[in-house]
């Protein structure tokens, strides 16, 4: 599958492609090109194989090249290759959310489709502000994120997310009425933790602060990351996830879960909300929902929210939102496809077997030179390093290119860098990852 290599590009070829979360001028001066994939592997332009130790961009959970997402895909392109979800409807996108309400944490049984987690996130928080103004409480309208918060680029999700570079240009754009909770890293309580972390669940008490702050009647609703992955993999501390739902409960207030990079079987469990018994009112995905193949998200919703909106004339909508591509056909059939691969290889919770070796691993960095941080959960990974003084970043990317020239590609987050290999990853493959990510941070001054 997939056996012809692209040939790269001549340099002058790279100018006209603006590319996303990349220093262009560096990255046209050398570039990376990525030509072919299959199982835990890429392809270069030029023919080196590159083990992939990020699942492409903590999406691709069951291994590249998959031929039944692409025959699948293939059959719907064939059969239908678009229908409007405004007034219209198509047998598999039924389908497919009553599959997903199946694996869905419980309660959360309806399900919007989006293209994105960028859309996911936006159409979450449109959805908890109609909701609470559908029930008589017009006046919620605040949001509450939390610092270090990564939640898409849309203008809502860069509001409640926490990431300072994504922010600071947009300052004067973004939603008002958002405050922040602290985030949960704390390298001086709970280095080197293996899985959740001890120490840190007060912090969850902060948003009682806030909420005495703005008053519990302006809030619609609560969003965080059960775990943070573009901060460099924020863990949360034991209990702290289940008191921000207490808290949530208390004050009617709603509470938001962003899994679009712990969904689909990343941390043993479909969601982490199963993992931590922690349950959300919405719930963001996207990524894994179609192993990466086409673009798609979906907003889970708890059955109490979609009733909310389910009142006053039949015939009338209920919620003026949705996409062109809502629901599109061609990712229904490849999200489809994607969970008959997770249910038939069982990799929903197979990261749940494998978490202790990935864990003994990724921990026997501990000690190599400059290495502050060791953190895990499930198939999740991350090696904190020190900056140098003065160039925050440049070790870590430094060690990220150095990882892709020796044939390992991982993902680099300031000086974190950070794993969440394919679902399919075995032994021989996680210790390769680990020890060319060890043997580079040793090369690395």
């Amino acid at each position: 599958m997939n056996a012809r290599l692209t040939p790269a590009p001549a340099t002058g070829d790279l100018d006209a492609f603006w590319m996303p979360f990349t220093a262009n001028r560096q990255f046209k001066a050398n570039p990376r090109l990525l030509a072919r994939a299959e199982g835990m592997y890429y392809w270069t332009a030029d023919g080196r194989e590159i083990l992939d130790g990020v699942a492409g961009l903590w999406c691709v959970n069951a291994g590249h090249g998959r031929r039944e997402i692409t025959e699948a895909v293939t059959k719907q392109l064939s059969t239908m290759e678009y229908a409007p979800a405004f007034q219209m409807g198509h047998p598999i996108a039924f389908e497919l959310a009553s599959r997903l309400a199946k694996i869905a944490p419980p309660g959360l049984e309806r399900i919007f489709f989006t293209n994105s987690g960028s859309e996911s996130v936006d159409t979450a928080l449109k959805i908890a502000i109609a909701y609470h103004r559908a029930r008589g409480a017009g006046q919620r309208i605040r949001f509450i994120g939390r610092e270090k918060g990564y939640h898409g680029v849309g203008f809502g999700g860069m509001s409640v997310g926490g990431m300072v570079n994504n922010r600071k240009v947009f300052g004067s754009s973004m939603l008002p009425g958002v405050d922040h909770l602290p985030h949960t890293l704390d390298i001086e309580h709970n280095a080197f933790s293996r899985g959740l972390p001890q120490w840190g669940a007060h912090l969850a008490n902060e948003l009682e602060r806030l909420i005495a702050l703005h008053d519990a009647s302006t809030i619609a609703a609560v969003i965080v990351e059960p775990i943070a992955g573009s901060a460099g993999v924020v863990l949360p501390p034991i209990g702290y996830l289940k008191r921000l739902r207490e808290i949530c409960d208390k004050h009617d207030i709603l509470l938001i879960f962003d899994e679009v990079i712990t969904g689909f079987g990343r941390v043993g469990k479909p969601f982490a909300s199963l993992a931590f018994d922690v349950t959300p009112d919405l719930m963001t995905t996207a990524k894994g929902l179609t192993n990466g193949a086409i673009p798609m998200g979906a907003v889970f919703a708890h059955r109490k929210i979609y009733d909310a909106f389910m009142q006053g004339p039949e015939n009338a909508i209920e919620l003026f939102h949705g996409y062109t591509y809502s629901a599109h056909p061609v990712a229904c059939a490849a999200a489809l496809a994607t969970l008959e691969v997770y249910t038939r290889e069982g990799l929903l919770t197979r990261a749940a077997s494998l978490a202790t070796e990935w864990e003994n691993a990724v921990h026997s960095l501990r000690g190599l030179p400059h290495v502050l941080d060791v953190r895990n959960y499930g198939l999740i990974g991350a090696v904190e390093l020190e900056p140098r003084p003065g160039k925050p970043g440049a070790r870590g990317f430094e060690v990220f290119l150095e990882c892709f020239e020796r044939g390992v590609m991982v993902r680099q987050t300031g000086d974190t860098i950070a794993m969440s290999p394919p679902l399919i990853v075995e032994s021989k493959q996680i210790a390769r990852i680990v020890e060319t990510l060890g043997a580079v941070i040793r090369a690395t001054p």
